[in-house]
């Protein structure tokens, strides 16, 4: 077995021959989303990725502790980095600047090269170029060897040669880009949240290399500027700076602020095996949920890979092992499986290799096989080490992982005495449910409404062929911190498991989803904002599948009536219902609000007829979904020609678990901190 060792042997020079040329362009204008996997939000931020990604890669090499990553007004986006800087020096294939080549060729980079780069994120060497096809103007200045370079490009095309334009006594890159309009349709505005957290997210797995991020959208500053950091400039500009030396051990310090942690001592490893560099920190908190962060050379790994195989599979060894010898497992007790020692966990595993294999260029799960044997092999003789030299934290986590395990055959027997009731005692379906007629999955619909008498008035309102009806009576169960069993002791939330046919847990399976649009239609008030998130809850920790295929929505009934005559129209918010009175031609005195004791007598048409005068406009405002008649839910909130309805995503899965932790979880300072933070963006009907 190969020993585990400390870091990394010193690079060659990165200059213009450490350009490797595999060769291509216009294809990326042709398909981006080959490239950068969508031209919708997630591709216009992708951008913004790959060129971070080369200055980072420039930490990486240890050549670089300084970046900043600027949104600027127009659509523009500034990074920069004091790396040694794009080499601009002819290249001896392409005849032309390696700097042009870079930017121009796919398949050009030096991350090719390994001497050049013995760790990268790049894999393909198309990350610039890419970027600089996709944006309609791209700047790059060039800090190197006291002197200072720029070339300009058009939808991927140099307006001229590289050109020295000066001195300097900096060295590093500046990167300017305009995304192209044409290719991302839904507008180029980014996201300072999302960048935000992906950058925080970086400067945890780079030590030692400062980040900075300005947002000078709004700014009447110019900044056509050549200076290497924005931070040389008087600048008035919103700004926040990232800079970590602890590492992974500090993000898992991060993950954790909302959670009780099981064992003082947060786990940690840096070592690197057989050319791969392992780094692992992991946490034990009082939660049922398990959180699991994984990174090769820097990327996030959104499907794990072959890392978190070794990982998952050396936990589960190691802690079997230390169990066993410290009798905490007794003879009679069966092993732990992989589930039980996930329960509650926190972990971040990060590996860097030269020679890196991702399923796909937007680099989600990793596929070198040599980082399985790595992690495996670090990862298992550090936690065995750590174990042994902490005796408390290490019984602490055996005790947390036997809760676990009583729990799971406490769970499976629940799961199977539902599943076996459905199967051999004709309730395979709950007798609340208003099944539809249609037996295709496709076709069906399941609304999931708010008590006994909205559930009435939409089974009388709905089409009976594709819609069906699942009335749940109050607040289901905050299945946040619930193990399987409790959930299935709640006949709320049986009924919902039941209704769906997917099964849960282990035997989860999605193919079985009886309906294909599951539509959370509760009432329009801080009760109903409630049901609907207890629900939402559900559907996140133990359905994910169903809500990342697209069939969770939620129904948008409207919240006024407004009748003027024989005219009937309906307003989903306070912005509308005055649009819809407005072109009624409405007067402010001319409104009576339905079911308000002091309003003026309605005047009926008749009588506005008789007297010649404009009939006054009844505003009812519904509060919840039992008020309407059948046919006035059926027109507004259940016909598929005329209804609203929003589909429930996950952009940001981890930022939405942290969410959940907050509003659903026990840390109830957290949750007033958080409520009083975010007040003013509350729409509240009070």
């Amino acid at each position: 077995m190969a020993k585990a060792t400390e870091k990394e042997p010193k690079q060659k020079a990165y200059d213009a021959s450490s350009i490797t040329v595999l060769e291509g362009l216009e294809p990326v204008r042709k398909r981006p989303g080959m490239y950068i996997g969508t031209t919708g939000v997630d591709g216009l931020h992708h951008l913004v990725w790959e060129i971070f990604d080369n200055s980072r890669d420039e930490a990486m090499a240890a050549r670089c502790d300084d970046i900043e990553v600027a949104l600027l007004p127009d659509g523009y986006v500034r990074v920069a980095d004091n790396g040694n800087g794009i080499p601009v020096g002819i290249h001896p294939k392409t005849k032309v600047s390696a700097l042009e080549t870079i930017m121009t060729t796919l398949h050009a980079g030096g991350k090719f090269d390994n001497d050049a780069y013995k760790v990268s994120g790049g894999l393909h060497g198309v990350g610039a170029s890419v970027v600089n096809a996709l944006s309609e103007h791209t700047k790059v200045v060039v800090h190197q060897d006291g002197g200072m370079h720029i070339q300009e490009y058009k939808i991927g095309k140099p307006q001229a040669k590289v050109k020295k334009i000066g001195t300097t006594k900096e060295h590093g890159t500046i990167v300017l880009f305009k995304p192209d309009i044409t290719i991302f349709k839904d507008g180029i505005d980014m996201s300072l949240e999302k960048i935000v957290n992906h950058l925080r997210q970086q400067a945890y797995l780079v030590k030692g290399v400062r980040i900075a991020i300005y947002d000078a959208r709004t700014s009447s500053e110019a900044f056509e500027t050549d200076t290497l950091f924005l931070r040389d400039m008087t600048l008035d500009v919103p700004s926040m700076t990232f800079y970590f030396e602890g590492g992974l051990k500090s993000l898992v310090a991060f993950y954790n602020k909302h959670q009780v942690p099981v064992h003082k001592n947060i786990f940690y490893v840096d070592r690197e095996l057989d050319g791969v560099m392992v780094e692992v920190a992991l946490q034990y908190v009082d939660d049922i949920t398990s959180r699991i962060t994984a990174f090769a050379n820097n990327t996030y790994n959104s499907e794990g890979g072959t890392h978190i195989t070794g990982f998952k599979t050396a936990l589960t060894r190691s802690l079997n092992t230390y169990g066993r010898n410290a009798n905490i497992l007794k003879e009679k007790d069966e092993n732990f499986t992989g589930d039980d020692v996930l329960e509650g966990i926190t972990a971040v595993v990060s590996v860097k290799l030269p020679e890196i294999q991702f399923e796909g260029q937007t680099k989600s799960k990793l596929g070198s096989v040599e980082a399985q044997s790595a992690v495996g092999t670090v990862f298992g003789e550090a936690l065995g080490a750590y174990l042994e030299e902490n005796p408390d934290d290490a019984r602490a986590i055996i005790n947390k992982v036997l809760i676990a395990l009583k729990a799971r055959k406490a769970a499976k027997a629940a799961k199977d005495s539902v599943l076996r009731k459905g199967a051999l005692e004709g309730m395979t379906l709950p007798g609340k449910l208003a099944d539809c007629q249609t037996k295709s999955a496709e076709e069906s619909e399941l609304f999931v409404v708010e008590g006994d008498s909205a559930g009435g008035t939409a089974k009388m309102g709905r089409d009976r062929r594709t819609q069906a009806i699942l009335p749940l009576r109050g607040k289901i169960l905050n299945v946040e911190r619930a193990r399987l069993d409790k959930m299935l002791a709640s006949e709320q939330v049986k009924n919902l498991v039941v209704a769906l046919g997917t099964a849960i847990g282990d035997v989860f399976d999605l193919s079985k989803l009886r309906y294909h649009k599951l539509i959370i239609a509760t009432d329009a008030d801080v009760d109903g904002a409630h049901i609907r998130t207890l629900i939402l809850t559900l559907f996140y920790r133990h359905f994910r599948p169903i809500i990342d295929g697209g069939f969770v929505y939620i129904a948008q009934p409207p919240l006024y009536k407004i009748t003027r005559g024989k005219a009937i129209a309906y307003a989903y918010s306070d912005p509308e219902k005055e649009a819809v009175l407005k072109e009624m031609g409405v007067a402010p005195t001319e409104v009576a609000l339905v079911g308000e004791e002091d309003d003026a007598p309605v005047e009926t048409e008749e009588e506005a007829v008789a007297s010649k005068k404009p009939s006054k406009a009844n505003v009812q405002r519904y509060k919840g979904l039992g008020e309407m008649n059948a046919s006035e839910l059926w027109e507004t909130t259940m016909d598929p020609a005329r209804r609203v309805l929003k589909r429930v995503t996950i952009d940001d899965a981890e930022a939405a678990d942290r969410i959940f932790d907050i509003l659903m979880g026990s840390d109830v300072a957290s949750r007033k901190s958080f409520i009083q933070s975010n007040a003013k963006l509350a729409n509240l009907d009070v």
